[in-house]
């Protein structure tokens, strides 16, 4: 009995030197899964931040970009509208009746004396008979050619472009400033 006794006091001691050892253990793992679950949470809110950020500059990216396509596609509709209303002017001048397009040419012609005196004139098919009984003038010249005419010294040394479209253009550049701020004001 007395060994029986030595073997239950052995066991004995062994469960509980176990059951501190399991409950040790258990200890540990509790606390191992704690810093495991904190060290999971600082890194998952890490990434989220890192994840918020990263979304927040996409979202001004695409901001941006659409922003500049918008800029871009009102610029091109401006433009346009330019060359519209561009185009529509030189179609007006070149239509205008022969009256007005005769003083219209008058006047040139007297402006361009003062730079070139009795200059060889060129005008468009048909035109010359607008050209008819305006003083200063050293000669008139039909030739394929825009609305509008051409003064050349005697020389050839010298010319001067009074087409429609060259006025236009020179007008265009100085003015497109003034025109655009009337026309998208």
């Amino acid at each position: 009995m007395a060994l029986d006794k030595v073997v239950e006091d052995i066991l004995e001691s062994a469960r509980k030197d176990a059951s501190q050892l399991i409950a040790t253990a258990e200890k540990e793992k509790a606390s191992i899964l704690q810093q495991g679950n904190e060290s999971i949470a600082a890194k998952k809110l890490e990434r989220q931040k890192q994840l918020d950020e990263t979304i927040r500059r996409l979202n001004q990216q695409e901001v941006s970009s659409a922003e500049l396509e918008a800029k871009r596609v009102v610029l091109n509709v401006r433009k346009d509208v330019l060359d519209q209303v561009s185009a529509g002017t030189l179609k007006e001048l070149a239509s205008m009746p022969d009256s007005e397009k005769a003083q219209l040419y008058a006047k040139l012609l007297n402006n361009g004396a003062k730079i070139i005196p009795q200059p060889k004139v060129f005008c468009p098919m048909g035109e010359a008979k607008l050209l008819s009984g305006v003083s200063g003038v050293g000669s008139i010249q039909e030739v394929e050619m825009e609305a509008g005419i051409i003064l050349e010294s005697k020389d050839g040394m010298f010319r001067l472009d009074y087409r429609f479209r060259t006025m236009l253009e020179d007008i265009w550049e100085k003015e497109l400033k003034n025109v655009s701020n009337i026309l998208f004001a």
